[in-house]
């Protein structure tokens, strides 16, 4: 029953402090033009962001207080009480990679590099799962960067 306090109010607080932020983000919005939903300002895009984190953030608040969650499953974790620091390492190492090869490489191996190196950093995937997942995320931020926004980052880029 402990075990079922301590998420319930990491969830609290977790989601107490998206409210915050979001707050936050609402405010720094209104230090710039607003404008409308038809003729948008500068300030809009924080303050709509901002609003959103904040809801999400009182909804996952309000799911901390209901007391429907469950316990880990004994499985879950590590024998050993370390940390576990793949996560956190390949999330680093991806971006790196999409760093060093968006300026060389270009859009395409950008971001297969870093969706591949990313999806590895979770044990459950496999490495057939994260090829799959770095296919379609590329082919998705092929449509939505590089055509539709047409943003300055070519597809390939030689050296």
């Amino acid at each position: 029953m402990e075990v079922q306090k301590n998420i319930n109010r990491k969830d609290y607080y977790g989601g107490a402090l998206m409210v915050l932020i979001g707050l936050g983000a609402i405010y720094g919005g209104t230090d710039y033009h607003i404008g409308s939903l038809s003729h948008m300002g500068p300030g809009f895009f924080p303050a709509a962001l901002g609003g959103l984190l904040a809801l999400t953030g009182v909804l996952i608040a309000i799911s901390a207080r209901s007391g429907d969650s469950t316990p880990p499953a004994p499985g879950d974790g590590h024998a050993h009480g370390l940390p576990d620091f793949r996560g956190s390492a390949c999330i680093l190492l991806g971006t790196l990679a999409f760093l060093l090869l968006g300026h060389y490489g270009g859009l395409l191996p950008a971001t297969f590099a870093i969706v591949f190196i990313s999806a590895l950093g979770d044990r459950k995937n496999t490495i057939k799962q994260a090829l799959l997942l770095s296919i379609g995320m590329s082919a998705i931020a092929v449509i939505v960067f590089w055509w539709a926004l047409q943003l300055q980052l070519p597809l390939f880029r030689w050296g």
